[in-house]
């Protein structure tokens, strides 16, 4: 049964892996695997693609790194692999970063046969998970003030400082991001980044700039930082 588990290639430098050493070490991945998927999905909005390619990424990773054991250059030619393959074909948020290489390094302990401390290494991490997701770590206490408005306006009014004294009071910063026309050029669409000094007061701002805009369209929206920070 070894004989199966010996590399083709060199039989002269190779050495033979045994079955139960391969069937701990791949097993034990496995449950870290879904230790660290199901930590993952504890107050995570998640898809079950990505949950399941966490349960099994350790043991992918463990059997690789056993398969490459002893062998630099096959070492190295793997790390550069990795650096090519896409685990997601959209943009990842830095907590999936994180939490896939949190995944390869489980499958990397186990893979050079340390199981112990690759099970230690996933209970202190996932604890550290929980304990930061229960805790709402990192989250903004005032995101509700930073908004991006966008309103439209006619042509003949000049949109340099057309609203300045209207954000002057409801705002306590404001910045016009972007301009461009619409509906033919006779009108102007207006994006501004602001940040409201009070909340509460977001409908009295958008009755002020109706009054201003001739009761054109205005979007209010929370604005969209996940999408170009981690």
């Amino acid at each position: 049964m070894e004989a199966l588990l010996t590399s083709i290639y060199d039989t002269q430098q190779a050495t033979a892996i045994n079955i139960a050493d391969f069937g701990m070490a791949t097993g034990v991945s496995l449950a870290l695997g879904m230790v660290i998927a199901v930590t993952y999905m504890y107050k995570t909005r998640f898809t079950k693609s990505f949950v399941v390619t966490l349960a099994l990424l350790p043991a992918i990773i463990c059997v690789i790194i056993m398969m490459v054991n002893g062998s630099i250059g096959t070492g190295i030619a793997v790390a550069g692999a990795f650096s090519l393959v896409r685990f997601r074909s959209v943009p990842g948020t830095a907590k999936e970063i994180c939490t896939l290489f949190f995944a390869m390094a489980t499958g990397l302990i186990a893979g050079t046969g340390y199981l112990g401390i690759a099970a230690i290494f996933t209970a202190v991490m996932c604890l550290a998970f929980v304990i930061c997701s229960s805790l709402d770590f990192g989250s903004s206490r005032n995101a509700d003030r930073y908004k991006t408005i966008r309103v439209m306006i006619p042509e003949d009014l000049d949109y340099t400082g057309v609203f300045e004294d209207i954000f002057s009071e409801y705002t306590s910063s404001c910045e016009l991001m972007q301009v461009r026309t619409t509906n033919m050029g006779s009108m102007f669409r207006l994006t501004y980044d602001v940040v409201l000094k009070d909340p509460a007061c977001e409908k009295e701002l958008i009755d002020r700039m109706r009054c201003r805009n001739g009761n054109l369209e205005i979007n209010v929206s929370r604005q969209a930082t996940i999408a170009t920070e981690l």
